[in-house]
């Protein structure tokens, strides 16, 4: 069934569709939801109004008790999300980037933190926002056409939606500063070789084996996952999370008033080379 098709009712007596504007989701009698960004002709880019709607049916799903694990994935064929949308960040000044970047950490949380198993099901491009919504959830599927990458410095910025925390997290510190710093795209198989991603799945089986998986974890005990995950969140803590989070904010903030995002943004939106003055 398609999610588009069957929207607001309830297909076939298994499973409940909704949709949050930019973002559709579906409830599986299992107790399986499937949240899906769904911006295909942008690739899924993350506007302000999808962060929003994102953060609206995550919040949803992490007290709806019939939901036990969360699915979060991309519309169409090409894109789980292929970034923030630079078309609408780069007029931002610094108090709407900041803000911008809080709202991003807002949902972003959502998926870390709320109590239910959160997988993201990357089925294409994951850039920017896309690889650090993935980083977020508590493991990352993918399948064989998926694309990681931070390239924010190319932008002139930095990764604002937690990527310079949880990216270090998975695959160190090293190889963390490695991709940010260089902005360099990786295959689904170099990470699932670096630690990125847990497995990687053929295109044709991608969404029958995500699901196969969460459902051995929706049979298991609620309160008992709960608690784990809300334990091993801590253990990976050293520093408070908030604290972190306040400060990636402030510097993705701050570099919206610097000749070098101005350039980077409108380079990317003008599809050419930027020239960065280190102004």
């Amino acid at each position: 069934m398609s999610l588009r098709d069957g929207l607001g009712k309830k297909p076939d007596g298994d499973s409940t569709a909704m949709m949050h504007d930019t973002v559709l989701t579906e409830t599986l009698e299992s107790g399986i939801q499937i949240i899906r960004v769904s911006r295909p002709n942008a690739l899924n880019a993350l506007n302000i109004k999808t962060l929003e709607s994102l953060k609206l049916a995550l919040g949803e799903a992490a007290i709806d008790s019939l939901v036990r694990v969360v699915i979060l994935t991309g519309d169409g064929e090409k894109a789980f999300i292929a970034g923030a949308d630079i078309s609408e960040m780069k007029e931002m000044s610094v108090n709407e980037a900041i803000r911008f970047s809080q709202l991003g950490h807002e949902v972003t949380k959502l998926l870390e933190l709320m109590s239910k198993p959160t997988i993201a099901a990357v089925n294409g491009y994951a850039l920017g926002g896309g690889t650090e919504m993935a980083l977020a959830c508590d493991f990352i599927l993918a399948n064989d056409r998926a694309v990681f990458g931070l390239p924010e410095v190319s932008l002139g910025v930095i990764p604002g939606f937690g990527g310079t925390i949880r990216l270090a997290r998975l695959v160190g510190w090293g190889k963390a500063k490695e991709m940010i710093f260089s902005g360099r795209k990786i295959s689904a198989a170099e990470a699932l070789q670096v630690g990125l991603v847990n497995h990687v799945y053929p295109s044709t089986d991608f969404m029958a084996e995500v699901l196969t998986l969460a459902k051995k974890i929706a049979q298991n005990s609620g309160p008992a996952i709960a608690k784990t995950k809300s334990l091993m969140n801590e253990f990976a803590e050293s520093v408070g999370l908030n604290t972190k989070l306040d400060a990636e904010a402030q510097c993705f903030g701050r570099l919206f008033e610097t000749p070098d995002q101005r350039e980077g943004m409108a380079a990317f939106v003008e599809k050419r080379l930027p020239t960065f003055t280190d102004a």
